[in-house]
C-alpha cells in the first residue's frame, strides 16, 4: 500500500501525502474526487488519529497526512505542473466580489483556485491544521488553544463554466441564482446546509427543474 502511494502520492517537494477520510459516507464525495485522481484514501475514524499523525509526521521524513475535504483535491497533492486560469485578474477579482456580495458574513474564506476545468465550481474545505487543532482540543490534549472556531474556505474554481456564466450573465436574479445554488451544493457536501438554508435549496432546485 505505502510503494502505492509513494508511486502516486508523492509532492513536487518529494513529500509522500497520505489522504484519509474520517466518515466514508459524509466525505463521500471528497473520496470520489480523490479517486478520479487515483488517488488511495485511508479511512481513519479513531477519536485519537489526530495525535497519531501528528507523532508520525514529526518521527518520519517526507511524509504527510492529509484529510480529503482539507483543500480541493488539486491543492491536496500539488504536482509540478499548475492549472492556467481562464480568467483574467480582474475578471477574478470581479467575481470574488460578486461571490462574496451573496455569502455576506457566512463564515467563509472565499479563495479563487485554477482547477481542473471538470471540478466542481465550488468547494468548501476545512484548514487541516485548525481541524485538527479543535479535534486534539475535544479530546482533551490541546487546551492552551482555548475554544477552536469552526473555519471554512470557499475554494472556487474559476476554469469551471459556470464561473464564467456568472461573470457574463446580465441579469442580477440569474448571477444571484448560479452562486447560491452553486453555493448550497457545496455546503451539502460538507453537511453544513441545514434549516431554513435547506428549505431554501429544496425550493429553488424545484423551480429550477419546472
Amino acid at each position: 500500500m505505502t510503494n502505492a502511494i509513494k508511486a502516486k502520492q508523492t509532492d513536487k517537494d518529494d513529500k509522500m501525502v497520505i489522504l484519509y477520510a474520517s466518515d466514508k459516507d459524509a466525505q463521500h464525495a471528497y473520496i470520489e474526487a480523490a479517486k478520479g485522481k487515483d488517488y488511495e484514501v485511508l479511512l481513519l475514524d479513531s477519536p485519537i488519529v489526530s495525535h497519531l499523525m501528528q507523532k508520525l509526521e514529526t518521527s518520519k521524513e517526507k511524509i504527510s497526512f492529509a484529510r480529503v475535504d482539507a483543500d480541493p483535491i488539486d491543492k491536496l497533492i500539488q504536482k509540478e505542473e499548475n492549472a492556467i486560469s481562464k480568467l483574467s485578474d480582474e475578471e477574478k477579482e470581479t467575481l470574488k466580489a460578486k461571490i462574496e456580495k451573496v455569502t455576506g458574513e457566512g463564515g467563509l474564506t472565499v479563495q479563487l483556485e485554477a482547477m481542473d476545468s471538470d471540478s466542481a465550481p465550488f468547494v468548501i474545505t476545512e484548514p487541516e491544521f485548525m481541524r485538527r487543532m479543535k479535534e486534539m482540543q475535544q479530546s482533551g490534549g490541546n487546551g492552551m488553544f482555548g475554544n477552536m472556531p469552526e473555519m471554512y474556505n470557499l475554494n472556487i474554481n474559476v476554469n469551471n463554466s459556470i464561473c464564467s456564466e456568472i461573470l457574463n450573465s446580465k441579469g442580477k436574479a440569474k448571477k444571484e441564482r448560479l452562486i447560491n445554488q452553486s453555493l448550497d451544493l457545496a455546503k451539502l457536501s460538507q453537511n453544513l446546509l441545514k434549516g431554513e438554508e435547506l428549505t431554501s435549496f429544496i425550493k429553488r432546485s424545484l423551480d429550477l427543474i419546472k
